[in-house]
């Protein structure tokens, strides 16, 4: 063998190892930021002569947000590879930036926002940092993590079918829905219009509610006490935990603080079917025979899924069918299914969002509020087969259509653990009432976290 090869073979062999270590650095760096980054770096807040709320706090940004100078990655290698950097920062970050804010990165996400889970094959599943061998919900998955493990004071996210509360809920802590519209989403990669929402993450109510004043910009009227907290008692009979753990302490908590007077109680599924007659168009016979769950809600997040499909299809189809992206699985079933979808009952799904909108305005009254499981159960072990997980899917797309399609708000509040696992309820407010929803949280969280101690939940 010639001296040259001798000195190729140790090139590569040097080469190799120069790479083995770049990627034990990478592990490394992930493992130590629980893997909710895809690229770190940092903005300084914008100079602003408002008041600075934000003052000395530090954010990350979901992947689908646009940030002047870098690619927008959609959670997918192709779409980075095949997009430019952007031109400008969404507003929504720069309301934050202005406020005093300095942003420290941009975070992992699902594949084109189209899953729950959390998990991502490309770029590695953020891990839970209240229980990592399970799932850390999604889309907004990295967002959700750096706010768990305390490696930002809030983050930004988005809310589509679930993707500010699913990981909310799962990682212990406050994520707040806002009213559909209310929050720009301008600069932000759509997944489906008619749903989007620009939303946010922090573990505790206070920080949560000071995001609020800057993204929603609206005056903080001061503390008002809600003439009801409705309580959905069908909704809580989804949960595979005892429901009376959850709902118990809300209730014990509303009495505490606002008197027995302020609770009431309804049906969910009965006041919804009752008032959006066009969920007729989507009642299927399979719904009746599954494990509990509440048919006319089912009927609703069907109606939201056919819509979405139609809008992602518009919105992405002509990308996907040219560049046929590699995605994961379940992504990649999902994704193919809403291009190949026929686009049929568009009009009755926009129906049913008119008529949804009409029916909980009905029921809850500028001051009242509706409170709901945010998702039916703890989240699913990692890696776990799709199949043994419709029925939690479907149980958790019934209680996740009610704010997805009438584009009321709503928070995730956290209640702590339950056998090691955290758990959480949720409270909705009319579309537009986001302030007083979130300093209703604020005035009601010491006394939940007390009576998710006598419960004894552990409280986080």
């Amino acid at each position: 063998m010639s001296s040259s090869s001798y000195d190729l073979i140790y090139q590569l062999h040097n080469d190799n190892k120069t790479l083995s270590a770049t990627t034990r650095e990478r592990e490394m760096e992930r493992d130590k930021d629980y893997g909710a980054f895809m690229e770190r770096f940092t903005v300084q807040p914008t100079p602003s002569s408002q008041q600075r709320l934000l003052d000395g706090l530090t954010f990350a940004v979901k992947d689908i947000f646009d940030m002047d100078g870098h690619v927008t990655g959609f959670g997918n290698p192709d779409w980075a590879q095949t997009h430019s950097p952007a031109l400008a920062t969404a507003p929504a970050v720069l309301a934050v930036l202005r406020a005093g804010a300095t942003c420290v990165g941009k975070t992992v996400m699902d594949e084109m926002a189209y899953s729950i889970n959390g998990e991502n094959v490309h770029y590695g599943t953020p891990t839970n940092p209240c229980a990592p061998d399970r799932v850390p919900g999604g889309s907004s998955s990295g967002s959700a993590v750096g706010v768990g493990a305390s490696l930002v004071d809030f983050s930004l996210g988005t809310d589509t079918g679930g993707s500010i509360r699913v990981p909310a809920s799962y990682c212990g802590i406050f994520g707040f829905r806002p009213s559909h519209g209310a929050v720009s989403t301008a600069g932000l990669v759509p997944m489906a219009q008619s749903f989007d929402t620009a939303g946010w993450f922090a573990r505790d109510p206070v920080i949560l509610s000071r995001v609020g004043s800057i993204l929603l910009q609206l005056p903080d009227n001061g503390l008002v006490r809600p003439s009801k907290i409705i309580i959905a008692e069908d909704c809580f009979k989804l949960l595979s935990i005892p429901s009376a753990r959850i709902k118990n302490v809300l209730v014990e908590a509303v009495k505490q603080i606002y008197g027995d007077n302020t609770l009431s109680y309804v049906n969910l599924g009965d006041n919804v079917e009752h008032n959006v007659p066009s969920l007729k168009n989507f009642m299927r016979k399979d719904i009746q025979s599954q494990e509990f769950n509440i048919e006319p809600l089912v009927a609703l997040s069907n109606a939201m899924r056919l819509l979405q499909r139609y809008e992602f299809n518009n919105n992405h189809g002509e990308w996907v069918k040219t560049v046929k992206p590699h995605l994961g699985p379940g992504i990649a079933e999902r994704v193919w299914e809403a291009i190949n979808a026929r686009g049929d009952n568009i009009d009755a799904c926009l129906l049913v969002k008119t008529e949804l909108q009409a029916a909980l305005r009905g029921l809850l009254g500028d001051l009242d509020v509706l409170a709901i499981p945010t998702v039916p159960g703890p989240p699913p072990k990692l890696q776990t087969e799709a199949a043994s997980l419709e029925t939690f899917r479907v149980r958790a797309f019934s209680l996740l259509s009610v704010a997805g399609v009438s584009g009321f708000c709503q928070v995730s509040i956290p209640l702590g653990m339950y056998d090691n696992l955290p758990v959480s309820v949720s409270l909705l407010a009319r579309s537009g009432s986001d302030k007083f929803l979130l300093n209703t949280v604020e005035t009601l969280y010491g006394t939940l976290k007390e009576q998710a101690e006598i419960a004894e939940i552990p409280s986080s």
